[in-house]
């Protein structure tokens, strides 16, 4: 059975969203498009809260969120208990998040890499393990308020 990846972005990640989507599929994955489905103006929110909600419900693994400057998206899955979203703009970044994190979203900000660095950064974030070991322990104090 393929993984489905969700994805979402506002109006200025539309044109990276659709680069990646086509890369995913052409990677064997299944992928559910959150939108947005033009680029019109629209309110990020709008939509990654789809991908954290859907991935806070355990109803995928891993989701991607794209805005301008990746920041917005991020804050906003990143409101979901379940969710460990990453902000990524180099190759470090992004297998760091992964290995000690265990980032479950990746954010790629569209005004700020360009196509190969975004597609590099997607295979990173789905092909790179989380080590657990004394970063679980870190992960598991992520959502434990003082």
């Amino acid at each position: 059975m393929k993984e489905i990846i969700p994805i979402a972005s506002d109006h200025a990640g539309y044109e990276l969203k659709n680069i990646v989507v086509k890369y995913l599929q052409s990677r064997d994955f299944e992928v559910k498009d959150f939108g947005t489905f033009s680029s019109e103006s629209v309110d990020y929110p709008d939509f990654a809260h789809k991908v954290g909600s859907a991935i806070n419900r355990g109803e995928y693994t891993r989701g991607i969120v794209i805005c301008g400057s990746g920041n917005g998206v991020q804050m906003t899955v990143n409101k979901y208990p379940n969710v460990r979203c990453a902000l990524c703009w180099n190759e470090e970044i992004a297998s760091l998040a992964r290995q000690h994190n265990d980032a479950n979203i990746i954010s790629l900000p569209a005004r700020f890499i360009d196509e190969n660095t975004a597609l590099r950064l997607v295979d990173i974030f789905l092909n790179t393990p989380f080590e657990g070991g004394r970063h679980q322990r870190r992960v598991e104090k992520i959502n434990k308020l003082l």
